[in-house]
């Protein structure tokens, strides 16, 4: 969609510091006290959009350019420079934020003029690609350029506008312009524009068209040659409707198959990583296991020696005459208990090993035993992975052999659809090429009026399922069958229009319309600016004031703070980009989602221009 975005607002003068606003692309909210300079802030918007006079506040004194930066729909930036109470615009195409001394790339007209070729209405316009846009302006059904003023009132509504009694739709009020201001609702609903006036053809026109029905029914022929069957569009579009339907409980089973399939191979995954660390750690203890058996066959052996080597130096020391078998001593070195006292050290030494040995066997014995124990547990565990793998598995094949004719039926009902949108496709151009060659059948004598073209009430009703979204979403009381009044350029809620609410009601109702218009063109990629600026859109008070001939403020309900935060809400998610103008303060959320300005005169920025 081509829309524009808003950068900043800027106030500079020389030997004054800018006064700048910088908007977020998406939501930024600016709140404080009054008489901040906030309601200025959309009236400067609003100036610089083309409108024809901005009040001045004091203390703007001193300010002699205003700057309005804009992304254009390519990216390429622009700024807009005016001074106050003048009619020419400068284009500059780069960002500028501080006072401009430099030629402008190009002068423009500030205040859209039909006469005019070289306005800032027609330079936005061709840069959205709406330059060649006609509307109707009168019933006899004379069209004229649709132009940046008609979008700009339906995107930036300033606070008297917003608790007005004027419909949302209407600029002036006047039955002159009633026609054009409901055409521009009717462009951006349904995205069409209004076609010139046909003067009818002539006599050459008339044989060109004759030719031009010839082969138009020659076309119309060949389509119907391309039709596979003979199923009226009425039966077409049953069976269409069945085969979607039919698709759609495909699409679930093969979901939930597909879904079973999934949560198989996932928990065969889990398992098969279970097991495969059990197989190592079960070869580690196998491992251990065999070593520590050796380990326990040489103890063994070990004391087995000892043992003989005990008995055999208890019979050498006894019976072994000449040189001591244990020490080497001569006969002649030699005490006479020598060998018994030889013997009985050896005998000491021995049993120290012997002992020294059997400690270490016993505790080796109770270490193999712990790994005996938890390789009997690996084991176990290990089968009982491996069984639910083979289950898993089995699980996993039946989930396969079930996706394999999901699949094939899906797809042939996929076929299915695809043919019968064929032959409705083929219906539909039979049908558009029979309506061309009723129009140039029917050409000829120039009306001198045509009715009134109104929205067709598929759209409306789209609208207003969408408008009603909105304030459900806003949780606004008593709102309940809300739509747009095409007849009347109004808005309905709770079976009264809205000039026949409370100003609270009117201000929200009116925010509502505005930001579902919004809301619709963006999502549907029909003309919209892109954005929008609302002052005071949320009321949450009822003024206890009398009602007059000039304001009737019926008693109406009370708008209370959640519908302030469910508004708040709603314009984070919204599509485009906001610009919320308010004095109470947003809710914690949005002030950590969004940009935010507080103007009060106790702390922080005291004002725009303060």
């Amino acid at each position: 969609m081509s829309s524009l975005q808003l950068v900043h607002l800027t106030y500079a003068g020389a030997d004054k510091p800018p006064a700048r606003i910088v908007f977020g692309p998406e939501l930024t909210a600016i709140y404080g006290a009054s008489d901040t300079g906030k309601t200025f802030i959309v009236r400067s918007i609003e100036y610089m959009l083309g409108g024809a006079q901005l009040t001045m506040v004091p203390e703007a004194e001193g300010y002699t350019q205003i700057l309005l930066g804009l992304l254009l729909p390519d990216g390429s930036p622009l700024t807009l420079v005016r001074r106050p109470g003048t009619n020419s615009t400068h284009l500059h195409r780069e960002d500028l934020r501080d006072l401009v001394h430099r030629p402008a790339d190009a002068i423009v007209t500030s205040v859209h003029n039909a006469r005019s070729k070289n306005s800032l209405s027609v330079h936005l316009m061709r840069a959205m690609r709406l330059d060649e846009t006609l509307i109707r302006k009168n019933e006899a059904g004379g069209t004229r350029p649709l132009t940046l003023a008609d979008l700009v009132h339906l995107s930036v509504v300033t606070e008297d506008r917003m608790i007005g009694m004027l419909p949302p739709v209407v600029r002036t009020g006047t039955t002159t312009t009633r026609t054009a201001e409901t055409s521009v609702m009717r462009f951006l609903l349904t995205g069409e524009g209004d076609p010139p006036v046909d003067t009818g053809p002539n006599a050459g026109q008339r044989r060109v068209n004759r030719g031009k029905i010839g082969l138009l029914d020659q076309l119309v022929l060949d389509l119907y040659a391309k039709l596979e069957s003979d199923e009226p569009e009425r039966e077409l579009k049953d069976r269409l409707a069945r085969v979607k339907s039919a698709i759609n409980m495909q699409s679930a089973a093969l979901r939930t198959a597909d879904d079973n399939h999934r949560d198989a191979v996932r928990e065969r995954m889990t398992h098969a990583r279970r097991r495969q660390s059990l197989d190592e750690r079960l070869a580690e203890v196998s491992d251990l296991l065999g070593r520590f058996r050796l380990l326990e066959s040489q103890y063994r052996s070990d004391l087995e020696r000892l043992v003989m080597v005990n008995e055999a130096g208890s019979i050498l020391g006894y019976f072994r005459v000449g040189t001591c078998v244990f020490c080497g001593a001569d006969p002649e070195h030699q005490h006479p208990s020598h060998s018994q006292q030889e013997a009985t050290q050896l005998h000491i030494a021995v049993q120290a090993e012997a002992a020294k040995t059997t400690g270490l066997l016993a505790d080796l014995l109770l270490t193999i035993d712990d790994l005996a124990q938890e390789q009997a547990a690996i084991t176990q565990e290990w089968q009982t992975a491996t069984n639910n793998l083979e289950t898993l598995d089995a699980r996993i094949a039946e989930a396969e052999s079930q996706l394999v004719p999901l699949r094939e039926e899906l797809q042939e009902l996929l076929d299915a659809r695809s043919q019968v949108e064929r032959a409705l496709e083929l219906h539909a151009r039979i049908a558009e090429l029979e309506d061309k060659r009723s129009r140039l059948d029917g050409e000829g004598a120039v009306p001198t009026s045509r009715p009134a073209d109104y929205i067709p009430a598929a759209i409306i009703n789209d609208f207003d399922s969408v408008l009603q979204t909105t304030l459900r979403t806003w949780e606004v009381p008593a709102v309940e069958n809300s739509g747009y009044d095409q007849y009347n350029a109004e808005i309905q809620a709770g079976g009264r229009p809205r000039i026949g609410r409370g100003k609270g009601v009117r201000s929200v109702l009116h925010s509502a319309f505005t930001t579902t218009l919004a809301r619709y063109c963006i999502e549907r990629d029909h003309p919209h600016l892109g954005f929008v600026v609302l002052d005071s859109p949320v009321v949450t008070y009822r003024q206890p004031v009398k009602s007059t001939p000039q304001d009737p403020d019926v008693p109406d309900v009370r708008i209370t703070s959640t519908v302030v935060d469910r508004f708040y809400e709603d314009m984070l998610a919204f599509p485009g980009q906001a610009v919320i103008i308010e004095n109470g303060d947003p809710p914690m959320g949005v002030l950590s989602e969004a940009t935010t300005y507080n103007f009060t005169a106790a702390d922080g920025r005291p004002g725009f221009l303060l």
